[in-house]
């Protein structure tokens, strides 16, 4: 807003407080006190929950893939045959055959479920997710009938193993016998430790050669999925069409989000309501915009009498109310800014200062799902953030403005 030099002047001067004008300077300072602080945890929430969704996203598809073709009854025969024909579908980028099983795994007496999962050693190797996670050994020590597993690093803690430990898997149904059916257990050697991020998946997650995997199970030259990769995952739907049509025989077709529909669809409407919530914050600083510019006018109603019967016209007194208060927005919503994306860097250490003066564990990844509480803030959504709060206070400044720029200096000025 620009305003003439006299306009500068009073400007400058209403925005410093005079004597006996305390009150009203403490009000505008506990507006942008609100400005900030909305602005502050808008920034903050927002770029949380678009860090927790992206970090999900990333780590469950990057390990689970786009898609999975599933076969009926969790088994699929002729597996080569649809890994050709998807790894042949336009808009596929690769395509991984998998086998799943949940069983139980034991070490230094203790036992914990798991979720064994067999890969060829060529996709294990080639898998970004686990190679950038491994925390301990290598992924390139994994290979058929070398009796050598990766694990998540939460199992390895709770069973008590490392790089060099030995583990036994059981699995239950075993073979048949004349007394009924023995459970198999075979011991493997851990050769490596990743840590995805993701707690349920690091809490159970066993990675092995897909022939010791087949072998475990008694599966033969079978697995139960296969996983794949797309160069868009938001309409891998349409992708794969033609594939599902090709595999609707002996096989189902699930995107990631049927798959986690409920998780993603949860988060969506959490950062939607926690932005509405959060707006209210800078919509109250707005309110207090009001009455602070509300008190001014009352306490320079005479000064208003008298700049007009200078000469001043009305749209003078109303730029000047106006650039009050949208100096207030503006400054609030520039150290909200600040304030944030301060926090957002150093979020780590506040996390672990507020824990050790709680005394509670505030991020949880068995609650949260991530092992660490991510940010990714989005340029548009600060823009949109930092206009709202200045939008805000611009028409919080429309009735005091108004009400200054209306000023009858004959009725203000009877009596003096």
């Amino acid at each position: 807003m620009i305003l003439r030099p006299y306009e500068r002047a009073i400007f400058k001067r209403y925005m410093l407080p005079q004597r006996g004008e305390g009150f009203i300077f403490v009000a505008a300072a506990f507006s942008f006190i609100a400005v900030t602080l909305g602005v502050a945890a808008l920034v903050i929430v927002m770029s949380v929950m678009n860090g927790v969704r992206s970090d999900l996203f990333d780590k469950i598809v990057g390990l689970n893939g786009h898609a999975v073709v599933q076969g009926f009854g969790g088994r699929l025969d002729d597996w080569r045959d649809v890994l050709k024909e998807a790894k042949a579908t336009p808009g596929v980028t690769s395509a991984t055959p998998i086998i799943e099983q949940p069983l139980l795994a034991t070490s230094n007496g203790r036992v914990e479920g798991i979720l064994v999962r067999g890969m060829l050693v060529p996709d294990i190797r080639s898998n970004n997710t686990l190679n950038a996670k491994v925390l301990q050994g290598s992924l390139d020590t994994l290979s058929p009938g070398s009796g050598n597993v990766a694990i998540g690093s939460e199992l390895a803690r709770n069973l008590g193993a490392q790089v060099g430990s030995t583990i036994s898997i059981i699995n239950p149904s075993g073979r048949s016998t004349p007394f009924g059916t023995t459970y198999r257990e075979i011991a493997y050697r851990v050769s490596a430790v990743f840590e995805i991020g993701v707690y349920d998946f690091d809490k159970a997650y066993v990675v092995m050669p897909m022939e010791d995997a087949q072998l475990l199970l008694l599966s033969g030259d079978q697995v139960g999925m296969i996983e794949v990769q797309t160069t868009d995952p938001d309409k891998v739907g349409a992708i794969l069409e033609p594939l599902r049509e090709k595999v609707a025989a002996q096989a189902v077709i699930s995107d990631w989000r049927s798959m986690n529909s409920s998780l993603f669809e949860a988060l969506s409407v959490e950062r939607v309501a926690m932005f509405v919530i959060l707006s209210l914050i800078v919509l109250v600083a707005a309110f207090n915009i009001v009455s602070s510019l509300i008190m001014l006018v009352r306490a320079k109603t005479r000064d208003m009498a008298i700049l007009r019967t200078m000469g001043a016209p009305r749209d003078s007194v109303l730029r000047i109310f106006m650039a009050i208060g949208l100096s207030i927005g503006i400054a609030g919503t520039a150290v909200g800014m600040v304030i944030g994306f301060s926090l957002l860097y150093f979020r780590q250490g506040v996390l672990r200062g507020a824990e050790f003066v709680t005394g509670q564990p505030l991020w949880d990844p068995s609650i949260r799902f991530l092992a660490e509480l991510p940010s990714k803030p989005d340029p548009f959504e600060i823009v949109g953030i930092a206009v709202m709060a200045v939008v805000f206070s611009f028409l919080a400044t429309l009735y005091p403005a108004f009400k200054a720029a209306n000023t009858d200096p004959v009725q203000v000025l009877r009596y003096d």
